[in-house]
């Protein structure tokens, strides 16, 4: 009986630690700029472990110094959804699911929220535990961020080309400009080598990139900026 105690005891203060650290992680978060990422570490081991260069490119830079352009365009692409969802697309999700159960190549309907999650406060990898924590992060990023801060930390902390993490840094390195004056084209090709920054280049398209860009200018004209001034 005193070894359920001291077990039930123990498990009580795990419990209410992991819920304050977790909970104060978020809520710090919003107010501070992200500097570093599990991803970022996990790219400067590898480039240390290859004998490469391990020079991240990033900078961080507020909502309010990003063009809209750009912001549509990543909504447009990666979750139009995002404004009305509260995290996640169950619709997406379902037909993920049934994508995934034929047995085909592996389809994710991650939302941008969800990406947010597991690019800040997870590892990288598939499992049930981490897709667990991920459901949690992305609830309380939802509730405590908001719309427009889980945008802007999206748009910091995104792989958006070899050792190059969020769109400041991008701009720099591909454009020669800030990232406040990315036009309409420039934003939806940056937006289209998201789903694979590290094989799909803004400096160098492929016609793949070349068509996706295409594809996602035309929904942002479709959108217009006026679907995320709200957020």
């Amino acid at each position: 009986m005193q070894y359920i105690l001291v077990v039930k005891s123990f498990l009580l203060k795990a419990f209410a630690f992991f819920l304050i650290s977790t909970v104060g992680a978020v809520v710090v978060l919003k107010f501070v700029p992200i500097w570093i990422t599990p991803l970022m570490v996990v790219r400067k081991i590898e480039s240390a472990s290859e004998r490469k260069s391990t020079e991240l490119y990033h900078d961080w830079t507020s909502y309010e110094d990003i063009s809209k352009e750009m912001a549509l365009a990543v909504v447009s692409s990666e979750d139009q959804l995002f404004p009305a969802h509260y995290g996640f697309d169950f619709k997406s999700m379902y037909n993920a699911f049934r994508y995934n159960w034929r047995g085909r190549k592996i389809r994710g309907a991650s939302t941008i929220s969800q990406q947010v999650a597991k690019n800040v406060f997870l590892w990288h990898g598939r499992s049930y535990v981490r897709k667990v924590a991920e459901v949690y992060f992305t609830f309380l990023i939802e509730l405590i961020w908001g719309k427009e801060r889980i945008l802007e930390v999206y748009l910091n902390v995104a792989e958006t080309g070899p050792m190059t993490f969020g769109v400041e840094a991008a701009a720099q390195r591909y454009y020669q400009k800030n990232a406040a004056n990315l036009s309409h084209a420039e934003a939806a090709r940056m937006a289209a080598v998201l789903p694979n920054p590290r094989r799909f280049l803004v400096a160098n398209p492929s016609a793949y990139v070349q068509a996706r860009t295409n594809k996602i200018a035309r929904q942002m004209r479709m959108l217009g900026k006026n679907y995320i001034s709200a957020l």
